[in-house]
């Protein structure tokens, strides 16, 4: 018998398999910063009767593989979403394992990312992660500092708006210098303030998340703005190299227009009707 994941696979339309043999045959729009919110480890694992710890596990060779895959395509950058804030809040036999996991894969996998030419760095706050982590931590960045392929960043305790927050502070040193020197220009003060944003990171072209919400859990929240969502209800430790695949399909054929009308599309003043109101 097969179960509910191969049947579906099975099930592929070959409209869909066509187009699938075309992006692997031709060059194909590939989005350059692509972030994953990881979701569905503990449910995976509770499905079958596991504790989540398993789940976990399950879900860190899902994470390799989908490095490798985003790395061979030519994905240019790589987010993922391994460990929230507000994660915390989980209990602590949990917490402690990933914690753990997190740590085991660093200093297992430094050599083998630097080796491939990824670049990585974490992001997120550092001071509530237990030392041996964050010396693993280290270690993998200066290991992969070097790199000139993929840039690969694994957010841990990270809130998106902490980030934001941390990144204005020249802001509110503007408000204060506005009340004290109310002549300050204002313009001079939103040039400052943007400045302030640009620490952020680069823009996401394509969020996926896996696991069946439909949110972005304080993730990635400024650099979200403009990026093409996708959410799947495939949990996270059986999502493989063809949904990344399925993924950037179905972003290739997304209309990106940021605001503006597409080409072709415009129209003058002049064409548009206008209908005027007697008295």
């Amino acid at each position: 018998m097969l179960d509910n994941r191969t049947q579906s696979n099975v099930a592929l339309s070959s409209a869909f398999l066509t187009e699938l043999h075309f992006m692997k045959q031709s060059t194909l729009r590939i989005p350059g910063h692509v972030a994953i919110i990881m979701d569905g480890n503990g449910r995976w694992a509770e499905r079958d009767g596991l504790p989540r710890a398993v789940g976990h596990i399950a879900g860190s060779w899902a994470m390799r593989h989908a490095i490798e895959h985003c790395a061979t395509v030519g994905v240019e950058q790589l987010t993922l979403y391994a460990f929230s804030s507000d994660n915390w809040k989980r209990p602590a036999a949990e917490v402690h394992a990933l914690l753990d996991l997190f740590a085991m894969h660093f200093a297992s996998e430094g050599k083998t990312l630097a080796h491939a030419g990824l670049r990585v760095t974490v992001i997120g706050r550092r001071t509530r992660l237990p030392l041996a982590l964050r010396a693993a931590m280290e270690d993998v960045e200066q290991l992969t500092a070097d790199g000139t392929g993929m840039h690969l960043r694994i957010a841990i305790d990270y809130s998106s708006r902490a980030a934001i927050q941390q990144a204005r502070p020249p802001a509110r040193v503007a408000r204060r210098t506005r009340l004290r020197h109310l002549t300050m220009d204002t313009h001079r003060a939103a040039e400052h303030d943007t400045d302030a944003l640009s620490t952020l990171l680069p823009p996401v072209d394509l969020l996926i998340r896996t696991g069946g919400e439909r949110r972005l859990s304080d993730f990635l929240l400024w650099e979200c703005a403009y990026a093409e969502l996708l959410f799947l209800d495939v949990l996270w430790p059986d999502f493989i190299a063809d949904d990344l695949d399925a993924a950037f399909v179905d972003f290739a054929a997304r209309d990106r227009r940021f605001g503006a009308v597409p080409a072709g599309r415009e129209q003058t003043v002049h064409e548009i009707p206008v209908h005027r109101v007697s008295a």
